[in-house]
C-alpha cells in the first residue's frame, strides 16, 4: 500500500499541537508497517528527523502553504498532481487541509471548529478559507478523524456530516512527560521561580487561550492569599497578542509571573512535572493536549467547563467558567488550601491518563487507512 501524507507541519523546533499529533501518529505507523510505502509531502525543505524509516519517501511540493491563497494552490494544484504521479492508494492529512480535486480517497483530520465558535479571534482570510473550504473538505473526504467526541458531535451539528463518516482518535502524550522525583522538581523551581511553587499555563498565546482572564484570576488569588506562589506562562506570542502584552506590563504582581516563550518538549515536560497545578482556562479546545500532559506527570488540572476539556480532564480536574476570573481564582485557592483535594485529583489524573495512548491511536488510524484504501 502507498500512503501519501500531508507532512507540512513537521517543522524542526516548531512542533505544537497539530504538529505533535502528526509526529506521534506518523512515526508509529511508519515503524509498525515497514512493508508499506509512505510518501511525505512537505511544503519546504524537510529535516531528516522526520523521515521515520527507510519506507518514507520525502517529496517537496511548492509553494509553501502558509497563507489561505497558497493553501488552495498547494491542496488543489500541486497535491492532486503529486497524488497521481506517486500512485497513492490513500491520502492522509493530519491537519485541517483536505483535497477536493483528486480521485484518491482522502482521510483528513479536524482538530476543532474554532472558526465557527470564535470567528472574531481569526483573521479575515483564514476565516474565509475555513468557512468556504471546510464543509467541502468534509463532504469530499472518505473518512474524517476527530480528536474528541466533542469535536465529532460539533462536526455532525455544524458541518452536517453523517456520524458514520467520523472516527474519534484521541491525542496521546509524549514519552518525556512523567512524574519527577522531588530533587528534580526542586531544581526546576530554583531555575525558573526562585524556588517557589508555581501554577502553570502552556500553549500558543492568542485571545482564545484566555490569558487575560488567567492574569486577572492570578491577581485576585494573590490579593486573597498573600502567597509567594508564582505563575509560569509557556508559549510563543501567536496572533492578536497586543492586549496580552499590555496586561503583562500593567498588571499588579507582574514580578510573580514568569514568561518563558516557546520551550522544547524535554524542558517543558520537566517544567510541567514540577508545577503545583496546571491552570488552563481556554475558551475553546478540540482536545487540549496540555491537560493530558499535566495529568501524565501527576499534576492536578484546573480547566474550562466548555468544549472538549471536561471530556479530557474527566474527574481529575476542577472545572471553571472561563469568562469569570473570580471562579478561576476560587478554584486556584481551593486547590492551594486543600492538600487532600489536590492529592485526590492527582490520583484521579494518573488513572484518567490511561484512556489516551498514542500507540492505540496510531493503530486505529492505520486500520482506517487500510480499510479506505481497500475499498
Amino acid at each position: 500500500m502507498r500512503i501519501a501524507v500531508n507532512a507540512r507541519l513537521l517543522l524542526k523546533d516548531k512542533l505544537e499541537g497539530i504538529g505533535w499529533f502528526a509526529h506521534q501518529i506518523l512515526s508509529r505507523m511508519v515503524r509498525n508497517h515497514p512493508e508499506h510505502q509512505f510518501i511525505f509531502f512537505f511544503d519546504r525543505p524537510w529535516d531528516d528527523e522526520f523521515i521515520f524509516g527507510d519506507n518514507v519517501e520525502p517529496v517537496l511540493l511548492k509553494p509553501q502553504a502558509r497563507h489561505p491563497f497558497l493553501y488552495y494552490i498547494w491542496t488543489e494544484n500541486a497535491l492532486p498532481r503529486a497524488l497521481k504521479k506517486y500512485k497513492a492508494d490513500v491520502y492522509f492529512s493530519p491537519d485541517m487541509l483536505g483535497c477536493l480535486h483528486t480521485k484518491v480517497p482522502v482521510v483528513f483530520t479536524i482538530h476543532d471548529l474554532a472558526y465557527k465558535h470564535y470567528p472574531q479571534y481569526m483573521d479575515r482570510l483564514h476565516r474565509w478559507h475555513y468557512g468556504r473550504f471546510m464543509p467541502r473538505f468534509a463532504k469530499k473526504a472518505t473518512k474524517i478523524i476527530a480528536v474528541s467526541e466533542f469535536t465529532k458531535q460539533d462536526i455532525i451539528k455544524r458541518l452536517h456530516v453523517p456520524a458514520e463518516k467520523i472516527e474519534v482518535i484521541y491525542n496521546g502524550v509524549h514519552k518525556a512527560y512523567q512524574p519527577l522525583p522531588y530533587s528534580e522538581t526542586e531544581a526546576i523551581r530554583n531555575k525558573y521561580t526562585d524556588g517557589q511553587e508555581f501554577f502553570l499555563f502552556t500553549g500558543a498565546l492568542h485571545p482564545r487561550k484566555n490569558i487575560i482572564n488567567l492574569l486577572k484570576a492570578f491577581v485576585y488569588f494573590k490579593r486573597r492569599q498573600r502567597s509567594p506562589i508564582k505563575l509560569v506562562i509557556v508559549g510563543r506570542m501567536a496572533w492578536q497578542f497586543e492586549e496580552i502584552e499590555k496586561a503583562r506590563r500593567l498588571m499588579p504582581f507582574k514580578d510573580d509571573v514568569v514568561w518563558t516563550g516557546y520551550m522544547g518538549v524535554e524542558e517543558l515536560a520537566k517544567l510541567t512535572a514540577s508545577a503545583y497545578a496546571l491552570v488552563y482556562p481556554s475558551l475553546f479546545e478540540g482536545f487540549g493536549i496540555p491537560i493530558l500532559e499535566a495529568m501524565t506527570c501527576g499534576v492536578p488540572v484546573i480547566v474550562s467547563d466548555s468544549s472538549s476539556m471536561p471530556e479530557v480532564a474527566g474527574n481529575a480536574g476542577l472545572l471553571v467558567n472561563p469568562n469569570q476570573p473570580e471562579d478561576i481564582a476560587g478554584k486556584m485557592m481551593a486547590i492551594y488550601k486543600d492538600e487532600t483535594l489536590r492529592n485526590h485529583l492527582i490520583n484521579n489524573a494518573l488513572a484518567q491518563k490511561n484512556k489516551f495512548n498514542w500507540d492505540k491511536s496510531a493503530e486505529k488510524l492505520w486500520q482506517i487507512l487500510a480499510e479506505v484504501a481497500k475499498k
